[in-house]
């Protein structure tokens, strides 16, 4: 005959203690004041001027100057968008920089894809090299490139054209540099398949790692949407005439129109809002690209 021994019944949680519970005051209290509170103060920093930008478009000029500040417009003034029509040819601003951000992102993102492609998957001298020296020309400011940039533009007869705004900033090292990084974490088994099957390296770009790199290629598509839709500094520069002017830049000659009087800052506001309006119709409709596409092959299993 033979004694059982007792057995003990395994334990199936663990009293937590009163500070560790998810809802508890200090995890409450941590939570807010790291977490929600600098994430109000951040978003407040970001749309307080552009909510203040676009009431001050409906504005009339009394309410824009005065001693009392009045956050929201008596009645909604549109006269300030109609007028923006009159005194600056804005149909022409905008056509200008459809055709120079549409022009410019096909051409950059095209290099970008193709280059990036060649210093992944294709082999020839001196590879790192050159990724190198793509790399350095992140470190260097743009304002280093004006003047040989001015000097070459307007020796080919560039000055106050569309394609002189275009051809300086062809090459993106940012989207380069994004998509190699993006392309080396793409698993070469697949390449290999493609290659077996007689596809040369045309065909494994756009029908395999095309395809499946659509959230980067999207997020440097998203970003130099942005960066040429809002580029100032070298439109002003070559273009002096307003048929050859961009958005941003006629927004100068918009507010030199109209002078330092307190009539015009309604105006300028509304010529604001209508420079930013597209950019960020687009940015809210492909943000999630940005976030796909930069953190796509971060996580490794």
């Amino acid at each position: 005959m033979t004694a059982t021994e007792p057995t003990t019944a395994p334990v199936t949680g663990a009293i937590e203690p009163p500070g560790d519970h998810p809802f508890s005051k200090g995890n409450l209290i941590k939570t807010l004041v790291g977490g929600y509170l600098p994430l109000l103060l951040a978003t407040l920093v970001v749309f307080l001027p552009l909510a203040w930008m676009v009431l001050s478009s409906f504005k009339t000029p009394g309410e824009i100057v005065t001693a009392n500040i009045k956050v929201l417009p008596e009645s909604f003034y549109t006269q300030n968008y109609v007028d923006v029509t009159t005194t600056v040819p804005m149909a022409r601003f905008f056509l200008n920089s459809t055709i120079v951000t549409v022009a410019g992102t096909l051409i950059k993102v095209t290099l970008a894809i193709f280059t990036a492609y060649a210093l992944v998957f294709v082999r020839f001298p001196f590879k790192n090299a050159i990724f190198i020296a793509i790399l350095v020309t992140l470190m260097v400011p743009p304002q280093v490139s004006i003047l040989p940039n001015y000097i070459l533009v307007a020796g080919m007869g560039g000055k106050n054209t569309l394609w002189g705004i275009v051809l300086p900033g062809l090459g993106t090292a940012f989207g380069t540099f994004l998509l190699r990084q993006h392309f080396m974490t793409l698993p070469r088994s697949i390449l290999e398949a493609a290659e077996i099957d007689g596809a040369g390296h045309w065909r494994r770009l756009w029908q395999v790692v095309a395809p499946i790199s659509l959230p980067s290629i999207a997020t440097v598509t998203l970003v130099t949407i942005v960066n040429e839709w809002n580029d100032y500094i070298w439109p002003l520069i070559i273009t002096d005439r307003p048929e050859a002017m961009t958005l941003p830049v006629g927004l100068t000659l918009l507010q030199n129109s109209e002078g330092n009087t307190g009539a015009g800052w309604g105006i300028l506001m509304a010529g604001t809002v209508l420079v930013i309006l597209p950019v960020l119709v687009i940015f809210a409709m492909l943000q999630r690209y940005i976030v796909a596409g930069l953190t796509q092959g971060s996580v490794t299993g």
